[in-house]
Order: C-alpha cells, then sequence, then structure tokens
C-alpha cells in the first residue's frame, strides 16, 4: 500500500500496519472530524482523526520508531467518538479524555487483538501501556509525535505555517533516549507560536465554539430523549447526524438548523451567549544547547509570555455572541 500525506510525502506501507489500517475502526476516522462539529459552521475545518492518525504513524516511523510504536501511534485515537471532543463538552469532562475512558473497550471488541495476533503481536502489551511509547506520547509541556502531527496539520491546513516550515522544523529535532527534542531556539519559538495559533486562535474561535457548543446540547438532548444511543456515537460524524435528521424531533431538528456555514459569532466579555473554557494545553518544549537540555521559556521570553498570555486566555476562556444563526 502506497500513502501519499499531503505534509510527510509518500511511503510504502504493507502487513500489519496495512491490515490496521484497512481495518473497520481506522478506516470509520475517515468520517470522525478532527475539529468536532466545527466542519458544519465552517467548510475548511475539515480535517480528519483518520488523516491525523496516519500522519502520527508515519512521525513515528520519520524518527525511528518501532513497529510496534508506529500500532499504537496508528490507534491512539481509534476510540474517538463522532464529533470528536464534543461527547466530553455534553458530559462536561473537564480533562477531554473520554476517547481514553473506552479505548480498551474499543479494541477489545474489535478484530485489531486478532490482526495483531496474526501477525506474532500480543495487543494488550502494544496498546494498554502508552508510557513505553515516548515518541508516541509525552506529558505536557514537551514535545510528542502527536501533540507535533495534529498542530502541523491543522495549521498547514489554515494557511498558517508552510510546508518549506514544516521541513525546517522537523530537521531541527533531535531525538534523545526515545524523546523529541529541537536544537534551535528559534525553531522553538517557531513552533510554540504556531502550537498557540492551534490550541488558542484555533480550538477558541468563537465559531468553533459556537458549533461544538451547539452539537454537544442537541447530543445532549437527543440522549435524554433516546433518539440515539451512547453507542451510536461510535459511528461516523454523518452517520450520527442522518439519525439526528430522521428524528423528526422539533427541538433537535432545531439545533441542527442552527449550525450553518453562514452563522455570525463574535467575541463579546459583556453581552454574551456562550462561554466555554477548553482544557488548557500549555507547550513549553526543552531545547538541546551545550549537550543539556534546557527548558525553552529559560531561554525565549517571547516563549515565557507566549505561555502565560496563553495559560491566561485558556483560563478566561471564550466569551462569544451570536450575532446571527
Amino acid at each position: 500500500m502506497k500513502i501519499v500525506d499531503r505534509i510527510y510525502g509518500e511511503y510504502l506501507i504493507d502487513g500489519t500496519l496495512e491490515e490496521i489500517i484497512l481495518s473497520n475502526p481506522v478506516q470509520r476516522l475517515k468520517g470522525v472530524y478532527q475539529g468536532g462539529a466545527s466542519f458544519l459552521v465552517n467548510e475548511t475545518w475539515n480535517g480528519t482523526r483518520f488523516e491525523h492518525s496516519i500522519g502520527v504513524m508515519l512521525l513515528i516511523r520519520k524518527f525511528g520508531g518501532s513497529i510496534e510504536e508506529q500500532i499504537a501511534g496508528l490507534l491512539h485515537d481509534v476510540s474517538h467518538t463522532a464529533f470528536s471532543h464534543v461527547i466530553d463538552f455534553v458530559f462536561e469532562n473537564k480533562n477531554e479524555d473520554y476517547h481514553e475512558q473506552i479505548y480498551h473497550q474499543i479494541i477489545l471488541n474489535s478484530k485489531i487483538p486478532a490482526i495483531l495476533a496474526k501477525y506474532g503481536y500480543n495487543y494488550e502489551n502494544i496498546l494498554f501501556d502508552h508510557s513505553k511509547w515516548t515518541l508516541l506520547e509525552q506529558a505536557p509541556p514537551e514535545l510528542c509525535a502527536d501533540r507535533i502531527d495534529y498542530t502541523l496539520r491543522d495549521m498547514y491546513q489554515n494557511g498558517i505555517i508552510t510546508l518549506v516550515e514544516i521541513n525546517r522544523f522537523l530537521q531541527d529535532l533531535t531525538i534523545i533516549d526515545g524523546k523529541i527534542y529541537i536544537k534551535d531556539l528559534k525553531t522553538a519559538e517557531l513552533f510554540v507560536r504556531t502550537y498557540y495559533k492551534e490550541v488558542i486562535d484555533f480550538f477558541m474561535d468563537p465559531l468553533n465554539i459556537y458549533g461544538n457548543d451547539l452539537m454537544a446540547k442537541t447530543i445532549k438532548i437527543a440522549l435524554e430523549k433516546e433518539i440515539i444511543k451512547l453507542n451510536s456515537l461510535l459511528q461516523t460524524d454523518e452517520e450520527v447526524m442522518n439519525c439526528l435528521r430522521l428524528s423528526n424531533d422539533q427541538e433537535v431538528l432545531t439545533l441542527i438548523g442552527k449550525m450553518h456555514r453562514n452563522v455570525v459569532v463574535e467575541e463579546d466579555k459583556v453581552h454574551f451567549d456562550i462561554h466555554r473554557k477548553n482544557k488548557v494545553r500549555l507547550i513549553d518544549p526543552s531545547v538541546y544547547q551545550a549537550s543539556r537540555l534546557i527548558r525553552s521559556s529559560d531561554l525565549s521570553r517571547k516563549i515565557k509570555k507566549m505561555n502565560e498570555n496563553a495559560k491566561s486566555k485558556a483560563e478566561e476562556g471564550m466569551f462569544v455572541r451570536i450575532v446571527s444563526n
């Protein structure tokens, strides 16, 4: 199988990875949007969990990660429900980790364990302890393949960063003890700035907040009225939308009707209709200089200031006024 990724280029994939990619749980991710319900209000916000999962796998491969770690990377988001993190807003889950809570269940109820066994792998050893996969996951504020890919992918799609800048950034990374670090302070500043374009300017964009808030309200009502079951959310976004559209429930249909691409909203801290706080996500990657690792904010006043501003904004949340829907 040849994979052509718009960021990392062409790769040949075979064996275990190919079969997992073609499996139903991974293929479903083609219909699960990365930004939740935001694609309903902005057609350019259409990146999928499938693209991101492939990207994480390729990034791990690029950094010399084992097949096992590539498998873990490919499957790390397989348990995301329809509309991604919207389910966390439905349940007011501040950690935004519902997909992690059901991860074991999703794997065990799939053919993934059998596929891995066919190639001599134990699914529990690979999938149920991600702490061993240090390229894939690192606790904030350090870098990891997951954090790097969704930042570069989303911001490339939104025109914030170019392929030239992405390639330069990737060239300035180094692997030490199986973990990803940056070699150049300017590169660290570029990534921190780009990351906050993602988690502050994009995740907290008033239109993004509006779409996800409205979808959370819709799903909560649909669950309460038993229009859909919780397991219904293990389908694609479009399949869930079809269930909602066919419900003939006026309350649900009214809410769906307000999610379209001509909505006009703005930030307004006084006359607001929605106030949403997302999970606080900060980045402060270590830089490898003079044979030692130094926190980038200790080297750069720009990064320190960006971190302070991002923390303040995330803790304050976004106040959204609906101008027209």
